[in-house]
């Protein structure tokens, strides 16, 4: 990771070093051989625009020296250009210019001197043509000014090249260092986050990363952390639910070991009450397997449900009226009472009665002796609900994130009196949430612990 987002700074810093010297090249050598074309005559450029437009408008250099000796006329305000007023000097900084005709015969001079004479080769190679429709109208020449050969120019593009890759070396140099210290400073956390990493493959589930900021490692960081928590509350739970489930199966098994030890040393008689208790908890045992295997599917995602058309009214007052005497035995009055119309829905009813039986159970067990239980159904929106009211104690404030847990009891000693596995509201969630809907667990104003069964329609 750290080679390759190096790589990838360096690529994009020799990219642009190199755009920027091939680009500064190509316009240095344009402007190094405008200048030796013009031969060394530099701001000359307006003047030479202004010759050239003049003898395309006159057809002749009769009154040029108008032109050349006019500040501002010629090529006022181009730049370079003086804004001196010297005779002959065109605004070429402190230049003077001499015109010859396409003939080669002195056209103009600031001195007068010399009207009609010739160019001499060597001026004529330093001079600036003058060219107007493709044909060459005259040449503009400055005394002074040098000819250039092309070993020089050579000589000259070649300095500037070394000069410009020079440049470029001592840029990218600079450029690579940065590009490192960078790598290391933008990896530090990732580093830091691929320790965690490594500790956790090793099993230490504490693991964290420091998060601040707000950008994609910070992010990565929180996701971390988060995935660190789940990871170790998956945990957490798989163990005690191995602890639970032990506790689970030891006290049947022990119940019927007793049993059985003591009918066949002769201490207790083989009556129909002695196996019926070791039924019992065999009963027990097999409704805790199902439970569990239950479970698992759920997790698995391979739960089968059969979904058609259901009833909910009808479902439910079938439920609350097969509980009718256990709810008499304990003395708990059970009524039901639909608040409105529910349209029919898709659902597994086998499976939506296993969770209201859940519910019941579980309300029956916690309420007194004279207490009651309300199941009501009704829809509202596009959904259809089941709520189960009981009036006992209530559900504390610590143990209402935890009622739909595996073997929780809000109990410490973990009592059985009340029978249940621990595992009823656990199946009832799964399945809820397999139906794509939601089961709630809260306290009623008047008292009394309330759930909450919501199906779509």
């Amino acid at each position: 990771m750290r080679l390759k987002l190096f790589l990838s700074f360096a690529a994009v810093i020799l990219v642009t070093l190199l755009s920027v010297a091939y680009f500064a090249r190509q316009e240095t050598v344009q402007q190094v051989r405008a200048f030796i074309y013009r031969g060394g005559i530099y701001g000359a450029e307006g003047l030479v625009d202004a010759l050239e437009s003049y003898y395309q408008e006159q057809g002749s250099w009769e009154g040029v020296e108008e032109i050349i000796e006019t500040p501002g006329k010629g090529f006022g305000g181009r730049a370079g250009a003086s804004q001196g007023s010297g005779r002959g000097q065109g605004g070429a900084g402190s230049q003077t210019f001499q015109l010859y005709d396409h003939r080669g015969s002195l056209v103009y001079d600031p001195h007068n001197s010399g009207i009609g004479g010739t160019i001499e080769p060597d001026q004529l190679n330093a001079a600036v043509p003058l060219v107007v429709d493709g044909l060459t109208a005259g040449y503009l020449y400055s005394p002074g000014s040098q000819q250039f050969t092309g070993d020089l120019e050579t000589s000259l593009l070649e300095r500037l090249n070394r000069a410009s890759i020079n440049a470029a070396l001592i840029a990218a140099g600079f450029a690579l260092l940065l590009a490192l210290i960078l790598t290391v400073f933008l990896l530090h956390p990732v580093r830091i986050l691929t320790g965690a990493v490594m500790k956790m493959k090793e099993g230490d589930l504490s693991q964290r990363v420091d998060v601040s900021g707000n950008d994609e490692i910070a992010a990565l960081g929180g996701a971390f952390n988060q995935m660190a928590a789940t990871l170790e509350g998956e945990q957490e739970r798989r163990q005690a639910m191995t602890a639970d489930i032990a506790h689970e199966l030891r006290t049947p098994l022990a119940v019927q070991r007793a049993n059985l030890e003591a009918m066949l040393d002769g201490v207790e008689s083989r009556s129909d009450e002695n196996i019926r208790i070791i039924l019992e908890q065999n009963v027990f045992l097999e409704r805790l397997v199902a439970d569990l295997r239950t479970l698992a599917l759920a997790d698995a995602g391979e739960l089968r449900l059969e979904f058609r058309k259901t009833d909910i009214n009808s479902l439910a007052a079938g439920t609350v009226e097969r509980f009718q005497q256990r709810a008499r035995q304990k003395n708990v009055r059970l009524t039901f009472t639909s608040k409105n119309t529910v349209p029919e829905l898709e659902s597994d009813p086998d499976r939506i009665e296993q969770i209201l039986a859940n519910l019941i159970e579980n309300a029956l067990r916690y309420s007194p002796e004279g207490g009651s239980v309300w199941v009501e159904t009704g829809a509202e929106k596009h959904a259809a609900f089941i709520s189960v009211r009981d009036s006992g104690p209530g559900i504390s404030e610590e143990a209402l994130p935890h009622v739909f847990e595996r073997f929780y009891r809000e109990d410490a000693s973990r009592s059985r009196e009340g029978g249940g596995t621990g595992l009823g509201l656990a199946i009832a969630w799964k399945l809820a949430k397999a139906h794509g809907g939601t089961l709630t667990a809260s306290n009623h104003p008047e008292g009394g612990a309330i759930f909450r069964l919501v199906l779509p329609l």
